[in-house]
């Protein structure tokens, strides 16, 4: 097995263990958690479970930098600024999960004191928490998908499109994702929607299923070898 299969499947593998471990934290873990009427009292009753799930967030991060690195040298031969571009994208995704985890883990203590200090700090504690919320929130629903994430799949995409890596449907679907997951993450910065309403999700999901399809690719198929023997 040369490098190159080597790192389509590497690069499919840490795409997909990265989506689900995702999935799992945010659709079983942490956001039924945090969309509790007393977000406190909720994470203070459920601490295991949010830990759990910032584990799992944890690992997503792992996968993301696993990935941006496996993939690194077949995207560098070529266009190498774009690879790096694409590798400092997902480097900063990175950054906004831990960022996103240390919240969350932040919120678990400050739940805890919530709890334990009664009714007359109850205020204080609220408002801390709703900082802390808000630093997850618009990290992710904000930042990440207007700034980092599109950008990161556009630079990817674009580069698999134009040296036909694989197949031009799977970049070109990729490519059309990246701008509808960037259309999202505007209109939940301007406040015209909120995350996961279902339109939200509508507009996001193309990306997410093509992300899937290509990870897929790589695994079975790899690479196109014409192309990169070409570069």
């Amino acid at each position: 097995m040369n490098s190159n299969r080597k790192a389509a499947i590497l690069t499919g593998v840490f795409f997909i263990v990265g989506t689900i471990a995702g999935m799992i934290s945010l659709g079983v873990f942490t956001d039924p958690i945090l969309g509790a009427s007393d977000v406190l009292v909720s994470v203070s009753a459920n601490e295991g479970k949010v830990i759990v799930g910032v584990l799992l967030e944890l690992v997503m991060a792992v996968a993301l930098a696993g990935m941006a690195i496996a993939v690194y040298p077949v995207l560098k031969k070529r266009s190498p600024s774009i690879a790096i571009g694409y590798f400092g994208a997902r480097i900063l995704e990175v950054g906004i999960f831990i960022l996103s985890a240390i919240s969350l883990l932040t919120l678990v203590t400050v739940s805890k004191a919530f709890v334990g200090a009664g009714a007359p700090a109850a205020s204080y504690f609220t408002t801390l928490g709703d900082m802390l919320l808000a630093i997850r929130e618009w990290g992710g629903h904000a930042v990440l998908d207007v700034a980092v994430f599109p950008l990161g799949a556009l630079l990817l995409n674009g580069l698999l499109y134009r040296a036909r890596l694989v197949p031009r449907w799977v970049s070109g679907w990729g490519f059309v994702g990246a701008a509808l997951y960037w259309a999202a993450g505007l209109l939940v910065l301007f406040g015209v929607i909120t995350p996961l309403e279902t339109f939200h999700i509508v507009l996001q999901a193309p990306l997410g299923v093509q992300e899937i399809a290509l990870a897929l690719w790589l695994i079975v198929r790899g690479f196109n070898p014409s192309a990169v023997a070409a570069g």
